[in-house]
């Protein structure tokens, strides 16, 4: 049977509505990397044109091959001729360079060579058609669910798509698991052999601001307009902001400026428990003890508006009555959360102790309790 749900007040959120932040992007995710809260979501499950921020799963497929050890950073790739051939951005390589692959990342992070994806997806799969159907596969993997991939670069196609919060996910990936090389993504120039002056600066706006931007990558194309997957960094706390759909490099700086400063200003870090707290208490089936408590397992912080007034309600949901045994440290529950204007947080809960299964005694109790319950309630219908 289902418990009914346990209402509780926790004292130490307070709350008031926080106002969402009105984005003129078509579409935008913002993400605290921190504490996994999610503080905007406008169209993010939509699968758009991407541009140049799809590079963002090329430098993936190949950090894993850094990874796995396929290849080095002093490993070097052939350029051949289709790569040369590439349009937009460019690294201004020809057949006979041999670029190795740390100069390819940086040629992809700072330059956005069109040219350098290709020459990644070749020197890893062969073609860069083989190269895109690896990513499909990856990207599903990976819980990417709205993101296709026709081509290693981002160059416009139909097949080309991903939403803001796949782009999400592949960045909050890209700092956490190759924490080695996120470092590239804080690059502000880099030249290649002295070629393409005039592209050697990174595109990113974020970064010259002094705000703990390190990364991640522009995009534009005419179809998908002005882009950006931005991350900074800010005491203990790192946010994520993916956003499409603005008309001009300048609103998209504004925009990103914009969404950092308020995605770290209108929220704050609360503690609201500390782990082996007791959020309620659930009753066992045939167990050596009538009931046992339903806990946080670790410390729980949550993000909240930082203007703030009243009480927030929590709701906690388990499937009642837990059967015996029960083992320490068993999920058997969640806490839901809801604060304004923001996704619901759920935070699994625990046994707080070992419930052995009972004996005879206990068990003929339990199964008395129980049916003088259920007589209860049939007396009360009638």
């Amino acid at each position: 049977m289902r418990a009914n749900l346990i209402g509780l007040c926790l004292a130490a959120l307070v709350a008031s509505p926080v106002m969402g932040f009105e984005t003129r992007a078509t579409s935008a995710f913002v993400l605290d990397q921190t504490t996994g809260t999610v503080l905007l979501n406008k169209n993010a499950q939509v699968p758009l044109p991407p541009a140049s921020m799809s590079k963002l799963m090329t430098l993936n497929m190949l950090f894993e091959a850094l990874r796995d050890g396929r290849v080095t950073l002093d490993t070097q790739f052939s350029v051949s001729t289709r790569a040369k051939s590439m349009g937009g951005s460019t690294m201004f390589l020809n057949e006979r360079d041999r670029p190795t692959v740390e100069e390819l990342i940086r040629g992809i992070v700072v330059q956005s060579g069109n040219d350098a994806c290709v020459v990644v997806a070749e020197g890893l799969a062969g073609t860069e058609d083989a190269f895109a159907r690896l990513m499909n596969t990856r990207a599903k993997a990976l819980g990417m669910n709205n993101s296709t991939f026709a081509n290693a670069s981002g160059w416009p196609n139909p097949n080309q798509r991903m939403s803001m919060e796949d782009l999400a996910v592949l960045a909050n990936r890209l700092i956490t698991e190759f924490p080695e090389y996120y470092g590239y993504f804080g690059e502000t120039e880099f030249g290649y052999d002295g070629r393409a002056p005039d592209n050697r600066f990174n595109r990113n706006p974020l970064l010259k601001l002094g705000i703990g931007a390190d990364g991640l990558k522009t995009g534009h194309t005419n179809e998908a307009g002005y882009g950006l997957v931005g991350s900074a960094r800010q005491g203990t706390r790192r946010v994520i902001v993916v956003f499409s759909g603005l008309q001009s490099a300048a609103d998209r700086a504004r925009e990103a400026e914009s969404l950092i400063n308020w995605a770290f200003r209108q929220f704050v870090e609360k503690s609201v428990a500390k782990a082996g707290t007791r959020m309620a208490e659930a009753q066992v089936w045939m167990g050596a003890a009538p009931r046992v408590g339903l806990v946080v397992a670790d410390d729980v912080t949550l993000l909240v508006p930082a203007l703030t007034q009243g009480s927030v309600q929590a709701e906690v949901q388990f499937e009642g009555p837990i059967q015996a045994p029960v083992t320490k440290g068993d999920v058997l529950g969640k806490m839901i959360v809801q604060l304004p204007d923001m996704e619901a947080v759920e935070i699994p809960l625990v046994a707080e102790s070992d419930v052995a299964k009972g004996g005879f005694l206990p068990r003929v109790k339990t199964a008395a309790m129980i049916l003088l319950d259920r007589l209860g309630a049939r007396a009360q219908t009638l």
